[in-house]
Protein backbone atom coordinates (compact mmCIF):
# COMPACT_ATOMS: atom_id res chain seq x y z
CA UNK A 1 0.00 0.00 0.00
CA UNK A 2 1.43 3.50 -0.96
CA UNK A 3 1.51 5.75 1.52
CA UNK A 4 1.54 9.83 1.37
CA UNK A 5 2.61 12.92 3.03
CA UNK A 6 0.24 15.79 3.64
CA UNK A 7 0.12 19.32 5.33
CA UNK A 8 -1.85 20.06 7.72
CA UNK A 9 -2.84 23.73 9.15
CA UNK A 10 -4.40 24.11 12.03
CA UNK A 11 -5.74 27.16 14.28
CA UNK A 12 -4.17 27.17 17.30
CA UNK A 13 -7.44 26.43 19.40
CA UNK A 14 -7.23 22.62 17.48
CA UNK A 15 -3.07 22.69 17.44
CA UNK A 16 -3.60 22.60 21.19
CA UNK A 17 -7.17 20.10 21.13
CA UNK A 18 -4.25 18.03 19.35
CA UNK A 19 -1.68 18.36 21.79
CA UNK A 20 -3.81 17.55 24.27
CA UNK A 21 -5.04 13.79 22.95
CA UNK A 22 -0.75 13.20 21.47
CA UNK A 23 2.04 11.81 24.15
CA UNK A 24 2.50 11.46 27.10
CA UNK A 25 -1.00 12.07 29.21
CA UNK A 26 -3.12 11.56 25.22
CA UNK A 27 -4.45 8.39 23.98
CA UNK A 28 -2.11 8.80 20.95
CA UNK A 29 1.83 8.78 20.68
CA UNK A 30 1.81 10.94 17.87
CA UNK A 31 -0.02 12.94 15.94
CA UNK A 32 -0.09 10.83 12.88
CA UNK A 33 -1.77 7.75 14.25
CA UNK A 34 -4.18 10.81 15.58
CA UNK A 35 -4.87 11.54 11.88
CA UNK A 36 -5.40 8.06 10.65
CA UNK A 37 -7.96 6.84 13.63
CA UNK A 38 -9.52 10.20 12.72
CA UNK A 39 -10.01 9.59 8.82
CA UNK A 40 -10.85 5.53 9.72
CA UNK A 41 -13.45 6.60 12.10
CA UNK A 42 -14.89 9.18 9.59
CA UNK A 43 -14.65 6.45 6.90
CA UNK A 44 -16.46 4.54 8.96
CA UNK A 45 -19.28 7.19 9.75
CA UNK A 46 -19.42 7.11 5.90
CA UNK A 47 -19.87 3.77 4.88
CA UNK A 48 -22.64 3.30 8.12
CA UNK A 49 -24.30 5.95 6.65
CA UNK A 50 -23.88 4.37 2.85
CA UNK A 51 -25.29 1.13 4.41
CA UNK A 52 -28.14 2.57 6.07
CA UNK A 53 -29.43 4.53 3.08
CA UNK A 54 -29.45 0.91 1.64
CA UNK A 55 -31.06 -0.52 3.93
CA UNK A 56 -33.73 1.96 4.63
CA UNK A 57 -34.54 1.69 0.66
CA UNK A 58 -34.32 -2.47 0.98
CA UNK A 59 -37.11 -1.65 3.76
CA UNK A 60 -39.18 0.26 1.82
CA UNK A 61 -39.15 -1.63 -1.53
CA UNK A 62 -40.11 -5.29 0.61
CA UNK A 63 -42.57 -3.53 1.88
CA UNK A 64 -44.02 -2.52 -0.79
CA UNK A 65 -47.23 -4.33 -2.68
CA UNK A 66 -46.26 -7.27 -4.96
CA UNK A 67 -48.06 -5.02 -7.54
CA UNK A 68 -46.08 -1.81 -7.55
CA UNK A 69 -43.19 -4.22 -8.65
CA UNK A 70 -42.41 -4.29 -12.89
CA UNK A 71 -40.64 -7.17 -14.47
CA UNK A 72 -37.34 -5.23 -15.96
CA UNK A 73 -34.86 -7.59 -18.08
CA UNK A 74 -30.90 -6.59 -16.74
CA UNK A 75 -30.19 -4.59 -19.64
CA UNK A 76 -32.85 -2.40 -18.44
CA UNK A 77 -31.88 -2.15 -14.75
CA UNK A 78 -28.38 -1.52 -16.13
CA UNK A 79 -29.65 1.80 -18.33
CA UNK A 80 -31.39 2.60 -15.52
CA UNK A 81 -28.89 2.47 -12.98
CA UNK A 82 -26.44 4.83 -15.54
CA UNK A 83 -29.31 7.86 -15.26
Amino acid sequence: MAQSTMTVRLNETLSEFVAENVGENGTYENVSEYIRDLIRRDKMRVDQDAFERLKAELTQAYAAPDSSYTSLTAAEVIARNRK
